[in-house]
């Protein structure tokens, strides 16, 4: 079987829903470090940002 012939690892739905959560999670980060945060405060921001993109976008693209 050569390379080609293989499944892709992830659909193209959830790869476009998991780079959304990427893209949201940082978004928020950086604008709570650039807004006086300290870095951990920027990473607590983005993963619920992350986890709160991933559900929306889960929710909305069919």
């Amino acid at each position: 079987m050569s390379d080609n012939e293989r499944d892709p690892l992830l659909d193209q739905r959830t790869a476009f829903i998991l780079l959304l959560g990427v893209l949201a999670a940082v978004g928020a980060g950086a604008l709570t470090v650039l807004g006086g945060q300290n870095a951990a405060g920027g990473v607590l921001t983005a993963s619920g940002a992350f986890t709160a993109a991933v559900y929306f976008f889960h929710k909305i693209i069919r």
